[in-house]
């Protein structure tokens, strides 16, 4: 039997710190998705998977890989890639190297809509986020999630 550990309550200055965090970021990412629906009737997780593929050799990624790059379940991510593909943004295909596997590439579309969405995310990110912060706090912002996603993928890897 384990034996539980007294629980740290958060004091006044990391509940403020936590509390903001959430409702910041729910409130931030709330707002990009608002600006590229309506600018450009893509969802900000849409843009997001496009982005990933985007980045990666050929536009193109193994579905089980995206879903960790992702954050998300392959469940969810198979449902959000239907929909994508439905678009005509992104296709699926069988791995050559394992049949068992599926790629999900981006297509012309995907790229396309990449291309006139992305200033208006990069506009948004700056006037919301970057452009608010100095660029001390955007290197500590940097480094302290940088420890938080190095934690927690050691945690569920």
């Amino acid at each position: 039997m384990t034996e539980e550990r007294p629980v740290r309550w958060l004091d006044e200055a990391e509940s403020d710190a936590w509390r903001s965090y959430i409702v910041a970021t729910l409130r931030l990412r709330q707002r990009l998705h608002r600006e590229l629906a309506d600018r450009h009737d893509v969802s900000l997780t849409d843009y997001e998977v496009l982005v990933c593929l985007e980045f990666q050799p050929g536009q193109r990624m193994r579905m089980t890989e995206l879903a960790t790059l992702m954050g998300s379940t392959k469940s969810r991510l198979s449902h959000q890639i239907g929909r994508l593909e439905d678009a005509g943004m992104v296709r699926r295909v069988r791995d050559p190297e394992d049949k068992r596997g599926v790629i999900t590439e981006l297509t012309e579309d995907g790229v396309r809509l990449l291309e006139s969405a992305a200033p208006t995310h990069v506009e948004g990110v700056r006037e919301h986020l970057i452009d608010l912060l100095s660029p001390e706090e955007q290197a500590t912002i940097a480094s302290a999630f940088g420890r938080v996603l190095d934690h927690l993928t050691q945690v569920e890897g």
